[in-house]
């Protein structure tokens, strides 16, 4: 795991290595284990080094293959021994036990398509000497980012923003991203980023660069589909090939030269994931698996007893950090600035701390559960799917056993049906909320996302497809990978397995949520590991922040809002605290309009 940048460099004179030097000082938290910087005529290649596979000198990068090839890459192909061996049939030689060895083997023979042998998070540029170009990609679900702009005629990426920053690319808002951000908390479904000429390589994508003729072509190599042939699967063998599949990813996951643990909220998603990983580790190195809980000071909203449970049922040797309102006041502008862009809500401070403490310990590895309620329907969202893919006779009883089986309650479970099925009633529901947003700065947002949300809803598993492209997931990556990188920790997710991902969606729709019960193939496979508290617990937090205590400061609060230039024009001055999710929002943004020095 670590941190890439590179530059082409435009007829403008610059120094390549003095700006390429300045980029890499500034992601050292991602790789503090070592530095590499190559220059040619108009090229640098820059790279800092996270040690997790191959720890010796062996691995450093950039990395020369075959004196044709030369790679930036962060991140980790899971498969790459069983690639390698495949390689090794068809004469390749290898002098390192790396991955990153084996991904230019895998250029060499299989061209741009070799992205499609690995499973695992990547993002790589590979400079084909021969060809003149660079090749470079990111993984399926986007897990490791690729940033990149075009500046003063010459081409740059990176894995932060920041490093773009330093290199000289203003700091100008993306408005439209902001108001997307402020109205629908909508910030990660388009390519672009909260800074005006910085965009993102989609998940799914590779770009090939032209060094001679400085133009590049963006295309996609992979397609989340539905597999027809796990349509038909019983409840049975869907449970019996789901644990199968699960168990191979957290194999996979384990692999590393250095010491893994697991995040543990108490939820569904991480706690399976720590009963499988303590078997398997168990087995593997004789020793307890860490696991490491964020415990929340809002009794409402802690869930760390859950965590405690699966602790003991799987032996877990267990860390519990516990951020106070002090801690928040005191890290807040420098977690804004760790994540570069504004984020959804400050629960995201309680995963830092998890990171945090993780890299106290020295675990430098760490499982995580993301991904869990996106591929198995685990969010109250889904309940529209679920009501409307019933007859109408049908309806009430599948309304009565959502509310019956979640923390909503009868009326809820009515309103979100109506909500999320319904792009009107919602979007009339986002600008009631916000009567203190001018009207045309509202008329800035752009509404489509919501109108393909809704269309979905009646394709539970095209909705499924969107969520993990667009709406839900591409977020949670982005604040895990900020998160966990300035800790030089390395997160790696099983849920996120493309071939599980496949199974999962594909599933028949009652095994993801029967009568009422969501995520109910993972819940009957956690209740074979652990107590049915754990199992068929109906109310659902995640590291979830006390936002009522934390954001209680309403002078510290107002006074930064009312310093922001980006909001001027914005919001007027009948703002009001009753919605502590709009008032994160808005202070999210002054703070990072100040940590950046944004512009209009």
């Amino acid at each position: 795991m670590c941190g890439i940048a590179g530059i082409v460099k435009s007829n403008r004179d610059i120094d390549l290595k003095i700006v390429m030097q300045s980029m890499l000082d500034a992601i050292i938290h991602r790789g503090p284990d070592g530095e590499g910087l190559l220059i040619f005529d108009s090229l640098a290649l820059g790279h800092r080094r996270l040690s997790i596979l191959d720890l010796s000198t062996n691995a450093s990068q950039p990395m020369n293959y075959m004196a044709k090839y030369e790679i930036v890459f962060n991140g980790e192909i899971y498969n790459y021994i069983e690639i390698k061996n495949v390689l090794v049939e068809k004469g390749y030689a290898f002098k390192s036990q790396s991955d990153t060895e084996v991904i230019m083997a895998s250029y060499d023979y299989w061209g741009n398509e070799c992205v499609n042998q690995f499973n695992g998070m990547w993002s790589f540029a590979i400079y084909d000497i021969e060809k003149n170009i660079l090749f470079c990609s990111r993984d399926r679900f986007g897990i490791k980012p690729f940033y990149y702009t075009q500046h003063n005629g010459g081409f740059y990426f990176s894995s932060e923003i920041k490093q773009l920053l330093i290199a000289g690319v203003p700091a100008r808002v993306n408005y439209q991203i902001m108001m997307d951000y402020i109205v629908m908390g909508m910030e990660e479904h388009t390519e672009n980023t909260f800074f005006d000429s910085i965009h993102k390589l989609p998940a799914s994508h590779s770009m090939v660069f032209d060094l001679s003729t400085h133009t590049f072509e963006i295309f996609r190599y992979y397609t989340l589909e539905v597999k027809k042939e796990y349509l038909s699967l019983s409840k049975k063998e869907s449970l019996e090939l789901f644990e199968k599949e699960m168990l191979r990813s957290v194999k996979y996951r384990l692999r590393s030269d250095v010491k893994v643990g697991t995040c543990l909220s108490g939820g569904l998603d991480s706690s399976y994931v720590a009963s499988v990983a303590s078997k398997v580790y168990g087995l593997n190195t004789n020793e307890q698996l860490v696991a490491i809980t964020a415990k929340s000071i809002d009794e409402k909203k802690d869930e760390s007893h859950y965590a405690q449970k699966v602790v003991e049922a799987c032996n877990l040797s267990w860390h519990v950090v516990e951020p106070s309102t002090s801690d928040f006041k005191n890290d807040l502008f420098d977690i804004v600035k760790v994540q570069e862009e504004p984020f959804g809500s400050p629960s995201i401070f309680m995963q830092y701390y998890v990171f945090k403490e993780a890299k106290k310990i020295g675990c430098a590895v760490l499982l995580d559960g993301q991904g869990g309620d996106e591929t198995l329907m685990g969010y109250e969202n889904y309940y529209t799917s679920y009501v409307l893919s019933k007859s109408l006779l049908k309806k009430p009883y599948a309304i009565f056993n959502a509310s019956r089986n979640s923390k909503l309650g009868l009326l809820k479970t009515i309103k979100y049906c109506f909500y999320f099925g319904n792009t009107k009633i919602r979007i009339n529901h986002l600008k009631k909320r916000i009567p203190f947003i001018r009207k045309e700065a509202i008329d800035r947002v752009d509404f489509s996302i919501l109108h393909e949300l809704t269309k979905a809803t009646n394709n539970s598993q095209l909705l499924q497809v969107l969520e993990i492209a667009k709406t839900k997931l591409p977020h949670l990556l982005k604040y895990e990978d900020r998160n966990s990188m300035i800790n030089s920790i390395e997160t790696r997710l099983p849920f996120l397995d493309y071939k599980l991902v496949e199974l999962m969606i594909s599933l028949p729709f009652n095994h993801k949520i029967y009568k009422g019960w969501t995520k109910y193939i993972l819940r009957e496979a956690v209740s074979k590991n652990l107590p049915d508290s754990i199992a068929w617990r109906k109310n659902k937090y995640g590291f979830e922040a006390p936002e009522e205590i934390w954001l209680n400061d309403k002078d510290f609060i107002m006074n930064e809002i009312s310093q922001s230039k980006l909001l001027k024009n914005v919001i007027t001055n009948s703002y009001s605290f009753e919605n502590k999710r709009m008032t994160w929002r808005l202070l999210n943004i002054a703070i990072w309009e100040k940590c950046y020095k944004v512009n209009l």
